[in-house]
């Protein structure tokens, strides 16, 4: 039967032993282990993850989709059973629901996260310390861009990364475009003017 409460020795030693333990898991243990990899997990990701998010390439989805294997015994340990895979679930979509509702409804806005975009692309100018940073390289924006519907990055005013991986691109505004076309009508007729003065 498994333990409400754990002996604070085995579970440090479940906690930090390579290999699988024989001591018992205790029903905190199995609670704790799925919040403490679901924090790590989030804090690896928002430090470093950002290009993995963006899934430039396959090399970065490869790496998404096998994190979960990857941290699946740590979350349930040696316990294979229904009823610990169930705590496990309520335990992470427990510690999910509060810190969506924190970060993303929380009643003051200085309570929430503020956190930077990383712009790589700035008044058509590629930003070299944002993607040398980020490791993407020309190719894979250049890719991106083509997909986003531009023939070419120069094209690109803004590029920025969010931090939810999602690469958000702007083009020149259109009025910008229909003004600047504006323009140049009114200095052809000003040269027609001058050569007319002329003749």
């Amino acid at each position: 039967m498994t333990p409400i409460l754990p002996e604070w020795h085995d579970l440090i030693v479940n906690l930090i032993q390579f290999g699988t333990s024989p001591l018992p898991i205790s029903l905190l243990e199995k609670i704790f282990r799925p919040i403490v990899i679901y924090l790590v997990l989030v804090f690896a990701l928002r430090v470093f993850g950002k290009r993995i998010l963006a899934q430039l390439n396959p090399f970065d989805l490869v790496v998404l989709l096998t994190l979960s294997n990857t941290v699946q015994n740590a979350i349930i340990g040696n316990d294979s059973s229904l009823s610990g895979g169930v705590i496990g679930a309520a335990a992470l979509l427990t510690v999910n629901s509060v810190l969506v509702r924190i970060y993303y409804r929380g009643p003051m806005p200085e309570h929430r996260m503020k956190e930077d975009d990383l712009c790589l692309i700035k008044h058509y100018q590629l930003q070299e310390a944002a993607l040398l940073k980020l490791r993407i390289n020309i190719g894979e924006l250049t890719a991106l861009a083509h997909e986003r519907g531009f023939d070419d990055i120069r094209d690109v005013e803004t590029a920025a990364l969010y931090p939810n991986g999602t690469i958000y691109m702007k083009g020149a505004d259109k009025r910008d475009s229909a003004q600047i076309s504006e323009i140049l009508l009114e200095i052809k007729a000003l040269r027609e003017q001058v050569a007319a003065l002329h003749r």
